[in-house]
């Protein structure tokens, strides 16, 4: 199965803001989120990723079919962090297949340094995912944390690929 992860263009700005849609009818669940009045949940930060040096979007492609998308940018929570997954969608069709885990350590392997990974406290199934995909690419050598302030209420494990040692293939 032929997985690619693209450094996405402003041309691709429409093709993740559509499937941000998805990505967060998905999450509604566990946020208890509305859509707005025109039927949109809408994403604040999309533009951001074509305009600040600190944001970075990728396209996933499966069989050059579209597949999700990563964004990455570099707004932490904790001190001494430099990444953060800000949001990960890869579409149901293509879950449960190693994809996902493909998607993350190829990204992991373009930035190296320290990063924060998030989920809610109540998404039971990211967290499981997580700590599966986190736990193979660092072979188990990460933290996890629980956070209750003002900023994020949820799980973070962090982790850092400075490294050589710690890129791992797909």
């Amino acid at each position: 199965m032929g997985v690619e992860v693209l450094a996405a263009s402003i041309t691709d700005k429409l093709l993740i803001k559509q499937m941000m849609e998805l990505y967060q009818y998905d999450f509604s669940e566990f946020e208890g989120t509305d859509i707005n009045e025109h039927g949109y949940f809408g994403y604040l930060y999309l533009d951001y990723y074509w305009v600040e040096a600190d944001r970075y979007p990728f396209i996933v492609r499966v069989n050059e079919k579209l597949a999700g998308f990563v964004l990455v940018n570099q707004y932490t929570y904790l001190p001494g962090s430099q990444y953060s997954l800000a949001e990960f969608f890869i579409l149901r069709k293509y879950r449960k297949q190693g994809i996902g885990k493909k998607v993350a350590f190829h990204v992991f392997n373009l930035f190296h340094g320290k990063w924060e990974i998030h989920q809610v406290n109540t998404n039971i199934m990211a967290q499981q995912f997580w700590r599966c995909v986190i736990g193979a690419y660092t072979a188990d050598n990460y933290t996890e944390t629980v956070m209750e302030d003002k900023d994020w209420k949820g799980i973070v494990q962090c982790f850092d690929n400075a490294g050589e040692q710690c890129v791992r293939r797909e």
